[in-house]
């Protein structure tokens, strides 16, 4: 029986909100945003600083300050850094994590990495004089997203946005998966995030989990299965 026969007002559709990661900008996201939106979500992608983590977090918080109902966060890479934090806000009602970091209070990025295998990404990594990171094409194109259209990977390399090194230094508070529902993609043939360290991660934060063989990159390389499983966060949750 629907809820207008009842009389009964139906539940409120979460928004979106979605944390990019290193190297990008909110843009990454633009084949997944309007596969959500053709399911009646509103969706709104943070453009993050990546100055530092409360510098990302504020940006995140500002956006989530914005909306009016629930809301289904969602990161990817150093954006699971961010939404572990900024989770924590009243508004969000559950977390997606894109083959994303998910620390446990106290960790940084450099420290729940260790004892996995160095990712094979780090020798495309080029530093300024300011400890601002970015990588190089061959990065991107191997590494990034191996499984992204070449043209594609190009115009990710020649807009990076750069990274601040001692941004995987920083440590996480009391995580927001916690107290929040959580979903996992893990990315089997990521090349940025040891797989074996994702799968931990998922386990450690009980996520809902999905499996694909993918890079580090499929919201670009695989949009659609990234859309199903934020839609089913989505169904998952309410006001």
């Amino acid at each position: 029986m629907s809820a207008a026969a009842t009389g009964g007002a139906a539940p409120a559709k979460p928004t979106v909100v979605l944390v990019h990661g290193a190297f990008v900008d909110g843009s990454v996201l633009n084949k997944v945003i309007p596969q959500l939106e053709a399911k009646g979500l509103k969706v709104v992608a943070v453009q993050n600083p990546l100055t530092s983590l409360a510098d990302d977090v504020a940006a995140t918080r500002r956006v989530l300050d914005m909306q009016a109902g629930p809301v289904v966060l969602v990161g990817n890479s150093w954006g699971g850094v961010v939404i572990t934090e900024a989770g924590r806000h009243e508004r969000v009602k559950s977390l997606v994590y894109i083959a994303a970091f998910a620390p446990a209070e106290g960790q940084s990025i450099v420290t729940a990495s260790k004892g996995y295998p160095t990712p094979s990404c780090f020798s495309h990594l080029v530093a300024d004089k300011e400890g601002f990171l970015t990588l190089t094409l061959e990065g991107v194109q191997k590494h990034l997203g191996q499984y992204v259209p070449a043209a594609e990977a190009k115009l990710l390399a020649a807009t990076q946005v750069p990274i601040r090194g001692l941004n995987f230094e920083e440590k996480v508070g009391v995580p927001a998966w916690k107290s929040k529902p959580s979903w996992y993609f893990v990315s089997e043939q990521d090349n940025m995030l040891a797989p074996a360290l994702q799968k931990d991660m998922a386990k450690n934060i009980s996520a809902q989990v999905v499996r694909l063989p993918a890079d580090h990159s499929p919201h670009v390389s695989r949009p659609g299965d990234v859309a199903k499983l934020i839609l089913a966060a989505a169904a998952a949750t309410s006001d």
